[in-house]
């Protein structure tokens, strides 16, 4: 399978007066449609290599290329555009606008880059509801929903545009072992059906060890790479 995701030579610092530098020449390239578990102790730089391959953050040095382009160097509007469509994100808070239902929760993506609501659209996020298990409660507000409920909508929110990549910050570390157990079951069978690209941090080693590979960050640096 061809590379959907490739970090050449990245360093990260923080500070000017005082420089910490949290990533050390890290070099990987990610497999279009496989599921990848980044582990490693907090600290570690798992989260700060998870932004910079979303393009939330930038390289201190090193080349990040998403399917083909090479995203360090995009400014900010197209960069923006990349993100939108190809890129969904799975935190371990769920982030939904308590204000609104589970439904119109999943539609924000389509209406950052739309401003009005076709019916497929609102069609698309029915079915993604229905694919996460909440058919029945998707006019419910976020608030009135469970801690899975709520996860399992971001899950669903996150595939709103269709993208190419799913990025994932520790998308079980609220919940119990029955949902977390469900949410991964989500997540594999979304890899397996649309060929979605997955990276999970975990710091769940019973649901790293489900995935096609195991990338262990230590001190900023590849410690493992297991596939």
């Amino acid at each position: 399978m061809a590379n959907i995701i490739e970090l050449n030579n990245i360093n990260k610092i923080y500070g000017l007066a005082i420089k910490t530098q949290v990533l050390f020449d890290i070099n990987l390239s990610i497999e279009e449609g496989s599921f990848n578990s980044i582990i490693g102790t907090s600290g570690s730089g798992k989260s700060t290599l998870l932004n910079i391959i979303g393009t939330l953050d930038k390289p201190t040095s090193g080349e990040v290329y998403i399917e083909g382009k090479r995203t360090d160097l995009m400014k900010k509007n197209p960069l923006a555009e990349l993100r939108n469509q190809t890129i969904g994100f799975i935190f371990q808070f769920h982030y939904l606008l308590p204000e609104f239902t589970a439904l119109e929760n999943v539609l924000m993506p389509y209406k950052i880059k739309s401003t009005t609501l076709s019916r497929d659209s609102i069609r698309r996020a029915e079915e993604l509801l229905d694919i996460v298990g909440l058919k029945k409660v998707k006019n419910s507000l976020a608030t009135n929903m469970s801690g899975g409920q709520q996860q399992r909508t971001a899950i669903a929110r996150a595939l709103m545009n269709n993208p190419r990549i799913i990025l994932a910050d520790e998308p079980t570390g609220n919940l119990d072992s029955e949902s977390t157990e469900n949410i991964y079951n989500i997540m594999r069978d979304i890899n397996k059906k649309f060929g979605t690209t997955f990276v999970v941090i975990t710091h769940d080693r019973r649901i790293a060890e489900k995935a096609n590979r195991i990338i262990e960050i230590k001190d900023g640096k590849i410690g493992m790479d297991i596939r």
